[in-house]
């Protein structure tokens, strides 16, 4: 019964509150990581924003107004990640805090000899567990990026990654997945790639994927939707995991004529 009334509420949500095709189409053509979706894919991702807007408050900060446009392009992105999976893995929070750039992070940390620093970074985004997603709005319009870099993706696969717990790179692994070979291909691919940093040698992908194993997640979860083609040569066996994991293709996406 309950099954029944989550789906008649979404398909009149769906049938009454569709994402518009004009900004649809807009918002399309706009984000290039979509390049080689079919139709039903593109189908199914627009059914997701719509659904995903209609349970996420997308609030401005710093002055920010938002706009229905930049809803639709957060959304987009955020929905990426799940077009294959269900709408169910953003549960536990509600809200998404845009600013209108790099925003500032007071915290405290202690080091090894147990002194007590108070610090201050600029932040392009930000997740909580259980809590908000923040983002830069100049970061998340999708536009005039780094190769391989979407804030979005990278902040909502780590909501993804905090599912079973703190983020830490090894999220909840569908049915038929070894977690055996997730840990080993990716722990293999960290320590490789933290080598290849620390010794200056030309990489593909952000160095701050360096930072830790959450972020390696992150970051190749980005790049895995922004360049398939590149993580599917440098990056294979990572690249067949998380081609499990989201229950994607993009490398033959992008292959397709």
């Amino acid at each position: 019964m309950s099954w029944n009334l989550k789906t008649w509420r979404q398909q009149r949500i769906l049938t009454h509150e569709l994402v518009p095709d004009g900004l649809w189409q807009g918002v399309v053509q706009q984000l290039q990581f979509l390049r080689g979706l079919t139709l039903d894919e593109l189908a199914r991702l627009r059914q997701s924003v719509t659904l995903f807007l209609h349970v996420k408050q997308i609030n401005g900060a710093g002055g920010l107004v938002i706009t229905e446009p930049m809803r639709v392009i957060i959304a987009t992105q955020a929905c990426i990640l799940i077009l294959n999976l269900d709408l169910d893995y953003y549960d536990g929070w509600v809200e998404i805090i845009v600013y209108p750039g790099e925003f500032i992070r007071d915290y405290e940390y202690t080091d090894e000899d147990g002194i007590v620093h108070r610090t201050r970074e600029p932040l392009s985004g930000e997740s909580w567990p259980a809590g908000p997603v923040i983002l830069s709005w100049e970061d998340a319009a999708g536009t005039g990026a780094e190769p391989g870099y979407n804030v979005v993706i990278h902040e909502f696969a780590h909501k993804l990654d905090m599912l079973n717990g703190d983020a830490n790179g090894y999220p909840a692994l569908h049915s038929g997945m070894s977690r055996q070979a997730w840990s080993y291909v990716f722990s293999k691919a960290y320590a490789d790639f933290c080598r290849q940093v620390d010794a200056d040698e030309e990489i593909v992908i952000d160095p701050y994927a360096a930072e830790d194993p959450a972020e390696f997640f992150a970051v190749l979860s980005e790049a895995f939707f922004e360049m398939p083609l590149a993580i599917k040569l440098h990056f294979p066996e990572v690249y067949e995991q998380l081609a499990l994991f989201y229950r994607q293709n993009p490398a033959q996406r992008w292959s397709s004529p």
